[in-house]
């Protein structure tokens, strides 16, 4: 469906460190001397470890097949719980929901969405400087767990709060390490790397499929604590998985690349404790209300992005021609967030679009909500093959990537207006056909922005900067994801022409603006396609 999760993931690269970490944390040069010498002990284990000659999972190394689960189970439950999140926000207690107002409910969707990708930053950091990526997947994965439990044991808005926040932080610690430990198992030039990813990318998109329609099934049937509570039983399975098979993973998983020296503990320390106090000190005099938060994390997404574009452009580590391409990477990075600020209302307006305008009936059954978000992982398994073969074909003639992002951006906007058909028909009065239609076109946009967005990155990423390039092509989706909430409180289900055009409209517009812009885009690239 989105970002890493739904598309074939690009290997975030894992070993010995490039001095980026460091230069940002800004340790000084007694800490960075200690870096230094901790990295080439890492370095040494790193050159000694990456691979694994193994090849018992379909051709692959067996210990991916404990990464595959995981990651699969985790999207079981990331995209089953999302499936039903937003109903039983607005849902009345009678219900079996929490009776809030329904755009709240959908801000707070898109806040929760857009705090899971501010996450991986954390998780990068973690694995980075203190955990090394195996480790903080695993823990990650313990921590979404409780969060679901949370959603599904405790009651009403106490275990809502508690299970979001412990999944949202413990997704974007997976999010931000399952790639790389899955790149740990192969050498640069071993050939089923290409094949590996495949079927990583294969577990992603089963576990998203499968999720909504087992939760939703649960949830019509049992009810909404019966529909969290699978989702922690299969974060649950794929944590007995992993933690069976962890052990014969590749040390390089386990590498820190840029330890963070004993004598910068306690200054970290306080700086989270700091920012915990100053977080709850904000809700409880409220400052920050569930009626504000999406505002709030775009707020704080906003700064973050612009404080690592600052970093990276004032730098003294960058070359010239670096530079330039960082500058060729900002309207790629506007118009991504154009586009996720209308593809992940997936999760906020189509949901209520799904439960309130569609016609979900099959003979005398009733299809749930959430099985709708099961449509668009169908079509990205289908067509992520049909546009790899495309652009592979194609080679030097495919259209660059900022032809790419502005036709995505285009066909999302078109996407929108294909709603107008049906707009401000009554209950239930939409086709389920159409909805299939529809999301068949969302699935084009994602495949022409988002695995080129990552890819694309790497490629224009200053040697020194390269995962904090990484990390702000996850701020676009962060961002585009909490407009996304923030947007669904003007959705009227009874007025619904003004929405979908406007958005729809804007969309294209962009779109146009950086096809007309292509030329000077390439320029700043400097000799990225």
């Amino acid at each position: 469906m989105n970002d890493d999760s739904r598309e074939q993931p690009d290997e975030v690269p894992v070993g010995p460190p490039d001095g980026a970490t460091a230069a940002a944390a800004g340790d000084g040069p007694e800490a960075q001397r200690a870096a230094d010498a901790a990295g080439k002990d890492a370095a040494a284990v790193f050159a000694a470890s990456t691979g694994d000659t193994d090849a018992r999972f379909f051709g692959q190394p067996w210990a991916l097949a404990h990464v595959f689960g995981v990651e699969m189970w985790e999207r079981f439950s990331f995209y089953g719980m999302q499936g039903i999140l937003l109903i039983y926000m607005y849902y009345s207690v009678s219900e079996g929901g929490l009776g809030m107002d329904q755009s709240v409910a959908a801000g707070i969707v898109g806040a929760y969405g857009g705090t899971v990708y501010l996450s991986t930053i954390l998780g990068a950091w973690l694995a980075d400087r203190l955990m090394g990526s195996e480790r903080v997947l695993f823990y990650s994965a313990w921590v979404i767990m409780i969060g679901h439990l949370a959603l599904a044991l405790l009651p009403g808005f106490w275990g809502l709060g508690v299970g979001l926040v412990l999944i949202a932080v413990g997704s974007g610690g997976l999010k931000a390490n399952a790639t790389a430990v899955v790149g740990t198992l192969y050498t640069a030039d071993d050939p089923r790397r290409d094949a590996g990813f495949s079927l990583f990318y294969l577990g992603i998109n089963l576990g998203a499929f499968f999720g909504p329609l087992l939760t939703g099934l649960l949830q019509s049937t049992a009810g909404f604590d019966w529909g969290f509570g699978i989702a922690a039983i299969g974060m649950a399975l794929g944590l007995i998985q992993y933690s069976i098979g962890r052990r014969g993973l590749p040390a390089a998983s386990r590498v820190v690349p840029n330890p963070l020296p004993k004598n910068r503990y306690t200054m970290w320390i306080s700086i989270a404790v700091a920012a915990v106090v100053v977080l709850a000190a904000l809700v409880l005099t409220g400052v920050i209300t569930a009626g504000n938060l999406d505002q709030t994390v775009i707020v704080i997404t906003v700064a973050s992005a612009i404080a690592y574009f600052a970093v990276i452009l004032t730098s003294r580590r960058i070359t010239a021609v670096e530079r330039s391409r960082v500058y060729g990477f900002i309207p790629l990075f506007i118009v991504s967030v154009g586009f996720w600020s209308l593809y992940q209302q997936q999760f906020t307006v189509l949901t209520i679009y799904s439960d309130q305008k569609l016609d979900r009936t099959i003979g005398d059954w009733t299809m749930p909500v959430s099985w709708v978000q099961s449509i668009n992982p169908i079509f990205i398994i289908v067509l992520s093959g049909v546009f790899a073969a495309l652009w592979g074909k194609l080679g030097n003639r495919a259209p660059s990537t900022p032809v790419k992002f502005a036709l995505g951006a285009i066909v999302m906007g078109c996407a929108f207006l294909l709603f107008l058909p049906w707009a401000n028909g009554g209950a239930n009065s939409t086709p389920l056909l159409a909805i299939v239609g529809i999301l068949f076109v969302f699935t084009v946009a994602e495949l022409l922005l988002s695995p080129v967005g990552l890819s694309v990155t790497t490629k224009l990423a200053p040697t020194v900067f390269h995962t904090q390039m990484v990390a702000l092509f996850f701020l676009s989706v962060a961002l585009g994801t909490s407009i996304a909430g923030w947007l669904a409180e003007f959705y009227d289900p009874d007025n619904e022409v003004p929405y979908f055009s406007i958005l729809g409209v804007i969309a294209i517009i962009i779109g146009l603006a950086l096809l007309a812009a292509v030329k000077p885009v390439l320029v700043l690239m400097k000799g990225v396609r």
